[in-house]
């Protein structure tokens, strides 16, 4: 660990979380809730995001800024690995590879988060699922943690409730699937944790539920690194 152990023995101190390609803040709302004190970026303006937020390229932030924060989760953009993307031939920039440099050189323990059809890009990730943490979803999202920090794979629940069909409406007795055009917005906030968010949002974010599990993870690793420092 480089930063100050002092900066996180202050009473009241909340480690500092830095967020890339932070979109609506599904992810913020968990690290907040885990106890960190975040900052969001993104190349595009986000007037949902509800925490500190910065526009700005999210590689360019973290290589010149990345440093002064406790842990960094980074969220490159997924459609370039995306089926549905991929189905309608559109094309997007492949982030993963440079995202990880730039975390890498910042010295400080990080997560990237990314869809399945990027599994072959990153490096022993762990998958959460929404049955882990009791939501009426599956939404699989592939966590790879670097810099020191890692995750355990927890028990993954049977599938026993049926999908609707992709972005269609939820019949009774399924779980939704909300992508695309998706109708059913208040259903999905209500679902997914995420009430202030719009169907933009909701088509591409991280449940709330995954990363307070992942921050709970992310602080003690840092209480360690300070009971090693001291």
């Amino acid at each position: 660990m480089t930063q100050p152990a002092t900066l996180r023995r202050v009473r009241g101190h909340r480690p500092r979380l830095l967020d890339l390609f932070c979109c609506q803040g599904g992810a913020a709302k968990g690290y907040a809730d885990a106890g960190f004190d975040v900052t969001g970026v993104d190349i595009a303006s986000q007037p949902r995001y509800p925490h500190r937020f910065v526009q700005a390229d999210a590689i360019e932030f973290v290589l010149a800024h990345g440093s002064a924060f406790d842990f960094v989760h980074a969220s490159p953009p997924c459609q370039h690995d995306s089926e549905c993307q991929r189905l309608q031939g559109n094309t997007h920039p492949d982030l993963i590879a440079p995202t990880r440099d730039a975390l890498n050189a910042t010295g400080r323990p990080w997560v990237i988060e990314n869809v399945r059809g990027a599994l072959p890009k990153l490096h022993d990730p762990v998958m959460l699922c929404g049955q882990m943490f009791r939501l009426a979803n599956y939404r699989h999202r592939y966590f790879e943690p670097g810099g020191g920090f890692t995750l355990s794979q927890p028990h993954h629940p049977a599938h026993t409730v049926p999908q609707a069909k992709m972005g269609r409406p939820v019949p009774p007795g399924h779980f939704g699937q909300y992508v695309g055009n998706f109708s059913g917005v208040q259903a999905a906030r209500d679902t997914l944790g995420v009430p202030w968010m719009n169907r933009d949002g909701i088509r591409e974010c991280i449940p709330p539920a995954y990363t307070q599990h992942i921050g709970r993870a992310a602080l003690a690793h840092l209480r360690a690194g300070l009971e090693v420092a001291a």
